[in-house]
């Protein structure tokens, strides 16, 4: 079911000064980027051991693959979910819902790992996400 905390998100107007932050400063690697359909890198994931990750999107280019929100970033406003590694994610779904929690629709991500979505009574949004064979955060890291 649950198993831990798999990721934080952050959002950026400069991706490759935050990459190089996490990668040179704290040492941490590059797991894989996100790229739209011209191949331009719009998001990263940076591994910060046993599949721990911190994962970053530019504002604008996200917003150009997904839609969303483009409003100025300041200092603070840069989070924007956390996931929660689950097995099972059927499961987990199915008993949240007994439990009354509104969850979103299962869905294969861009990074070819199932997710969905539930938010906590805040409106903060919680991401669930089960990694497949295929999902990125598992596979060998790509080249900076």
């Amino acid at each position: 079911m649950f198993r831990k905390l798999a990721h934080v998100c952050l959002i950026t107007n400069d991706l490759e000064r935050q990459v190089a932050f996490y990668a040179d400063k704290l040492g941490f690697t590059l797991q894989f980027y996100f790229r739209n359909d011209a191949g331009e890198k719009f998001g990263a994931y940076m591994a910060c051991g046993d599949t721990t990750f911190i994962e970053m999107f530019d504002q604008h280019r996200a917003a150009a693959v997904w839609g969303g929100n483009t409003e100025p970033l300041h200092q603070g406003n840069q989070y924007s979910h956390f996931c929660l590694e689950v097995t099972a994610i059927n499961d987990v779904r199915d008993l949240l819902i007994s439990r009354g929690v509104e969850v979103g629709a299962v869905k294969r991500g861009i990074d070819n790992s199932d997710q969905c979505w539930i938010t906590d009574p805040d409106g903060n949004r919680i991401e669930l996400m089960e990694y497949t064979h295929r999902s990125g955060q598992i596979n060998t890291p790509e080249p900076r």
